[in-house]
């Protein structure tokens, strides 16, 4: 075990809510799942917006994790951007900022709340699953070519 990810298991996590001035640190924690194009690039206006409905996971004054929820109306809500560090990962990190997402939603109103994300698994362990289970999937039509930057 690396010095870093020894230092990274012990460190203490601890949970708020994003601000404006957390883009830069954000756009960092992001970066490397656009690379690998699990995620969409965002410019620094739209994650200054993220945050108003976003949540950090800070250790030690650094930010290891991020998510956000936009609402698109009473009915629908959306987890989006959601990153945690490769170095604190498995430590429930994400299923906590997924959960403050949620509740933030529930607090707004809202009807539901989507995920989307390539770990099915996952987002079952935060207790998403099928709204109408045989009867509806999402499915997407893509426009135009997703943002490599």
């Amino acid at each position: 075990m690396t010095d870093s990810h020894q230092a990274a298991v012990l460190a203490k996590i601890t949970y708020r809510q994003a601000t404006p001035e957390d883009a830069d640190a954000i756009h960092a924690i992001l970066r490397p799942y656009v690379t690998n194009h699990k995620l969409f690039a965002r410019t620094e206006a739209e994650v200054i917006e993220l945050t108003r409905h976003g949540f950090i996971a800070e250790a030690e004054g650094r930010v290891v994790g991020f998510a956000a929820v936009e609402v698109y109306s009473r009915k629908l809500a959306e987890v989006q951007s959601l990153a945690v560090h490769v170095d604190y990962q498995a430590r429930g990190i994400g299923q906590e900022l997924v959960g403050r997402c949620v509740q933030r939603a529930k607090e707004l109103g809202v009807v539901e709340v989507m995920a989307i994300s390539s770990s099915e698994d996952f987002l079952k362990r935060c207790g998403f699953d099928y709204a109408l289970p045989d009867q509806k999937r999402a499915l997407f039509y893509q426009l135009q070519p997703r943002s490599l930057d």
